[in-house]
């Protein structure tokens, strides 16, 4: 995204001291708003109560906010911190806090991604690995999907030995609707080119499992 664009969607408080950046389009503000207040009156609330007079216009930033990654370029944010390094090794970045919305519900579901590649001539800055899963998560998803996305872009975009990806998460969707069970975790997973044998994705996920401090 360009500095341009991100400041169109920032919105700005200062607050006792700190600074408070909101992203969002604003000119699809007021339209969603509209509509959120419709949804109000048809669930049978009033959203002209002082509890609610402004609910229409928080949702309205907030699911915008929730879903930028639509606005965020994965391929870019690798290629911005692409660099050559003759390093042939596993690289993981492990416990990537993941918060994401199910399309089937719009419910969220949240858990962590670990993703690990094998350089072949180029690598990457670390925290982009954490912004591309950032990029996929902010949209509205579905796990499996939202784990190729993420190889498939490093896989793409860097052309390693190989990419590997597993996320661990808990669905609201199963947890407060439907068949409300609170404890089941769902993972996933995907791999490509070196992570395919066997004892290179046995020590990947032997890594992700061990506390290393």
């Amino acid at each position: 995204m360009t500095d341009d664009r991100l400041k169109e969607m920032a919105e700005i408080n200062q607050l006792d001291g700190y600074e408070k950046v909101d992203l969002y389009n604003y000119k699809n503000v007021d339209k969603l708003a509209g509509h959120y207040k419709n949804i109000l009156k048809l669930i049978g609330e009033d959203p002209e109560r002082e509890g609610l007079k402004k609910t229409p216009e928080r949702v309205a930033k907030s699911i915008q906010f929730l879903t930028h990654g639509y606005m965020l370029d994965p391929v870019a944010i690798l290629n911005s911190a692409k660099f050559k390094e003759d390093y042939r090794e596993m690289v993981i970045v492990k416990d990537i806090e993941i918060y994401s919305m199910c399309e089937h519900h719009m419910i969220p579901f949240i858990g962590k991604a670990h993703v690990g590649y094998i350089p072949n001539g180029y690598i990457t800055g670390l925290s982009k690995i954490a912004r591309v899963v950032e990029a996929f998560a902010r949209r509205l998803q579905v796990q499996e999907r939202l784990t190729t996305q993420i190889k498939e872009c490093i896989q793409d975009t860097l052309n390693p030995l190989g990419v590997a990806v597993v996320i661990e998460a808990q669905h609201l969707c199963m947890m407060m609707r439907g068949v409300q069970k609170q404890n089941s975790v769902t993972t996933t997973s995907d791999f490509t080119g070196a992570f395919k044998r066997k004892e290179t994705r046995e020590e990947f996920i032997h890594l992700i499992g061990t506390k290393l401090h």
